[in-house]
């Protein structure tokens, strides 16, 4: 395809701020042609006294000869849009058509590639779609399950306190389940965020409980989901000041905290330990937010590829035991989440490990 900011334009925009010449102005071309050469050769037969029938063949050849030219350099191109059309209605949004004209045809080229990568996008945002549903609804589904198995199994009983972890495992499934309607609304930027004041601590330190529970609780569950089923990891929390608040939709920031402990717990060494540290940040009611690991770190590199969706990283395999790769989602997911509430999100200097750093706004300014 041809570059620059000719390729780039608008259809129907001139060339250059000139607009070029069409396919009509080039019909009316090839006749005026045609008769020009047909007068030449009439007065060269007539100056030569060359018989009639001989100018009247060579001229129709001539003609026929040229308007085959022209007529290839129209069809052409529509062949190939025919082809690529019939691609994109198989399925294969990967075709494009050459955009090397300046006419009619060039913008319908231009338009039918944007059409495919429109319709490759949305392909792409609807397999994404559910990626991020499943991976997200895996953790209370393994959860609920192993609860309800060590009922069954009679390992555990049904006492209250069992029976409200599972209650609880069901709650947050059934909030995950409405958030479908939220991700389907996420083209449009219309997805409702339920901000309210909270406590930072004992919200932190219940995300990081329910952390250890679902890991000691999939410890003994055969699953490729991609959480993590380890229990050798350290989880610390560290909030200063203790009484910090903030204001931000809690269930969001719980889909930010659980991600990234999930994916600083993988990544860490055996007995390794993850810090989750909450500070207030310069606005009213906003939040710092930083999760560190002791793992191999990210090279900076690779810094702008984390979030990436299905991105997994460059380490080879994730360390410890109980660890596997992954889906490649949850960073995704917290960056979505964060995104949502106009805060930041990246990582950050560390001397040791994997440092994310999280900056949530709070409450806006009041004009002065």
């Amino acid at each position: 395809m041809s570059d620059g900011p000719a390729a780039r334009r608008e259809p129907g925009e001139p060339w250059g701020g000139v607009r070029p010449f069409s396919i009509k102005t080039k019909l009316g071309a090839l006749v005026v042609i045609a008769v020009l050469i047909t007068t030449g050769l009439s007065m060269i037969a007539v100056h030569t006294k060359t018989e009639l029938r001989f100018i009247m063949v060579f001229s129709m050849i001539a003609t026929l000869l040229i308007t085959q030219f022209v007529a290839h350099s129209l069809t052409a191109p529509l062949d190939e849009m025919n082809t690529v059309a019939r691609s994109i209605s198989h399925g294969d949004y990967t075709r494009r058509v050459r955009e090397n004209r300046r006419d009619e045809l060039g913008d319908l080229a231009q338009t039918i590639n944007r059409m495919a990568d429109e319709l490759e996008a949305q392909d792409r945002q609807r397999k994404e779609l559910v990626a991020n549903v499943s991976h997200e609804l895996r953790t209370p589904i393994a959860g609920l399950r192993a609860v309800l198995e060590n009922i069954v199994d009679g390992v555990t009983e049904a006492d209250p306190e069992t029976m409200r972890t599972a209650l609880k495992q069901t709650e947050r499934l059934g909030r995950l389940v409405e958030t479908l309607l939220d991700l389907s609304r996420l083209d449009n930027g219309v997805v409702p965020l339920k901000k309210r004041r909270f406590e930072v601590w004992p919200y932190l330190s219940g995300v990081l409980k329910e952390a250890n529970m679902v890991a000691s609780a999939r410890a003994g569950i055969a699953s490729g989901s991609g959480s993590h089923t380890r229990t050798d990891v350290h989880l610390h929390l560290d909030v200063s000041p203790p009484e910090l608040s903030a204001h931000a939709d809690p269930e969001r920031i719980h889909q930010v905290v659980a991600n990234l402990i999930d994916n600083a717990v993988k990544h860490s060494p055996p007995h390794g330990r993850v810090t989750v540290k909450a500070r207030r940040g310069p606005q009213p009611e906003s939040l710092e937010l930083e999760v560190l690991d002791e793992g191999p770190g990210i090279p900076r590199s690779e810094w702008h590829r984390v979030f990436e969706r299905f991105n997994r990283g460059a380490v080879s395999r994730p360390h410890g035991p109980g660890s596997d790769g992954g889906t490649g989602l949850g960073l995704a997911i917290a960056r979505w989440a964060v995104d949502l509430h106009g805060g930041r999100i990246g990582v950050a200097e560390s001397e040791r490990g994997c440092r994310i750093l999280v900056t949530l706004p709070g409450l806006p300014a009041l004009p002065s």
